[in-house]
């Protein structure tokens, strides 16, 4: 989904339920910049800030990922993988992870399942995020760094790691290469 198509859910979910930028900022903790940058130029927030206005307009995640509704099972073939969305370590900079939803149509989801790509730009910049609920992360190709608390930790093709992730957290690619993983997040209701 494109970042335009987000921030106009955004918007209809704070007009719905009467809450402007600065309750939203208060809300979620996110700076009111932030937001109207957010908001105003169509930048992706990265999933931690997206998790806390979800919480904060009383709507799961997955209300501003999915385009439409399937009925179970639902089935994603590789081939028909589309990415959703990109977080940019910086405005007008290279996308340092490309999210690929695997649970976009399936309206009554509980978890969000992602393929992501993990550019080798989002070791330059690492800042960390947390947020309610829980991440699985499995690596299928190349290696990353997983940045959890105050320790760091490297994990390999094969490798998964599973956190609390109101911890602060961040994921980058190791060697100058692109990874990519999977990752299942759990957001509790």
């Amino acid at each position: 989904m494109s970042a335009e198509k987000i921030s106009q859910r955004i918007r209809y979910f704070m007009e719905k339920r009467d809450i402007g930028i600065d309750r939203l900022a208060e809300g979620t903790g996110l700076k009111k910049d932030f937001i109207e940058t957010m908001l105003n130029e169509n930048v992706y927030p990265p999933l931690g800030p997206l998790i806390k206005i979800a919480r904060t307009l009383g709507v799961r995640l997955g209300t501003f990922l999915d385009d439409q509704e399937t009925s179970d099972p639902y089935i994603v073939r590789q081939a028909d993988r589309q990415s959703q969305f990109s977080v940019l370590a910086e405005k007008n900079k290279p996308a340092t992870l490309n999210f690929f939803s695997l649970g976009m149509g399936k309206t009554d989801r509980h978890m969000e399942p992602f393929f992501i790509e993990v550019m080798p730009e989002s070791a330059s910049q690492k800042t960390l995020s947390s947020h309610e609920g829980e991440e699985w992360i499995a690596v299928l190709k190349g290696s990353i760094e997983v940045i959890y608390g105050k320790e760091t930790y490297v994990l390999e093709e094969g490798d998964s790691v599973y956190y609390n992730s109101v911890v602060p957290h961040y994921v980058s690619a190791r060697g100058g290469e692109k990874a990519q993983i999977h990752a299942v997040i759990y957001i509790p209701e």
